[in-house]
């Protein structure tokens, strides 16, 4: 017999039939008057993340809201990630309340407003302002080219008739789906500095975590804790590998053992990747044998371009 009981998924299955831990963030849009609105959402993940020309998040929202009518509006927001506190906590709740207008909700509002990056960059555009509470900001674009959306409008708020689209822009009557590419990455200088250093436990912001669930009265959030270090299994292959997998590229350009030597402990299925950025390199650098120093200036061009 099983130890499981099944649970039936209805509407809302990720607050109604699952604790499903979340981040908890504020999307900054920008309302009709150019003021920036503010919304609480936990349903964003990363989308993109290699192999293509830009990286990208996915936001999942109520077509109806403020939030989705601005961004088919505009095509621009921010993704705010604010600290585990009490206070602010409970202001994203309050900003949740659906239907308030962009004036009732930013009215004595308890989260804090900057500019970003971006409207430094573009002086002539109008962007959505940053949360300066906020550890650290996506400032993004909506790709509405995708799935063909780039004919989504605003202004239906009693609901979308079909066709859907698939996965971007109006997915149903009531249900939005927006592939944001990421533009910039806003961190404050703290945390900034443990991602490009080297990240110890006290590196790491005070993350909120939404249960996901939540019954007819309250929104449940845990709280932070110091997070748990567990070292990474270290798996090193033998030399001939790298070597094997070093010759099945099709280039001229060759690698000394002592070089190949510095890439057993890469992953396999990573391996083949790491040795054509090798060799992109070498070709780009008119360089016909890598050697050990060629691999130093290698891994000091990568950790310059994580520290950019």
């Amino acid at each position: 017999m099983s130890s499981f009981k099944n649970l039936r998924p209805v509407d809302n299955f990720y607050q109604t039939s699952l604790f499903y831990p979340m981040p908890v963030v504020m999307i900054g849009t920008l309302a009709e008057n150019g003021e920036t609105n503010l919304g609480p959402y936990s349903l964003i993940a990363p989308y993109y993340i290699a192999g293509k020309e830009y990286y990208a998040m996915l936001l999942e929202c109520r077509n109806s809201s403020n939030t989705a009518q601005n961004i088919l509006r505009t095509g621009k927001c921010t993704i705010n990630f604010f600290p585990d506190d009490k206070k602010l906590f409970k202001e994203a709740v309050r900003m949740g309340w659906p239907g308030d207008t962009t004036a009732e909700k930013m009215k004595n509002c308890k989260f804090h407003l900057e500019d970003g990056q971006m409207a430094a960059e573009h002086p002539d555009e109008k962007f959505p302002q940053v949360v300066t509470e906020s550890y650290q900001v996506i400032e993004c674009t909506w790709m509405r080219e995708l799935d063909h959306a780039e004919n989504d409008q605003p202004g239906q708020l009693d609901g979308y008739e079909g066709p859907y689209h698939d996965f971007n822009g109006i997915t149903s009557k009531f249900g939005c789906h927006f592939i944001l590419r990421i533009d910039k990455i806003l961190m404050k200088e703290k945390y900034a500095n443990s991602i490009i250093n080297g990240v110890t436990a006290k590196g790491f912001p005070r993350v909120p975590v939404d249960y996901g669930y939540r019954d007819s009265k309250n929104v449940w959030c845990s709280p932070f804790k110091k997070p748990r270090p567990e070292l990474l299994p270290v798996r090193e292959t033998d030399v001939s590998s790298v070597r094997y997998a070093a010759k099945r590229l099709q280039t001229e350009v060759q690698f000394t053992d002592d070089a190949l030597a510095m890439l057993v402990k890469v992953p396999r299925i990573f391996l083949p990747t790491a040795l054509k950025g090798c060799v992109k390199w070498a070709e780009e650098n008119g360089v016909k044998v890598i050697t050990p120093a060629e691999m130093k200036i290698i891994n000091d061009k990568r950790a310059k371009e994580k520290q950019k």
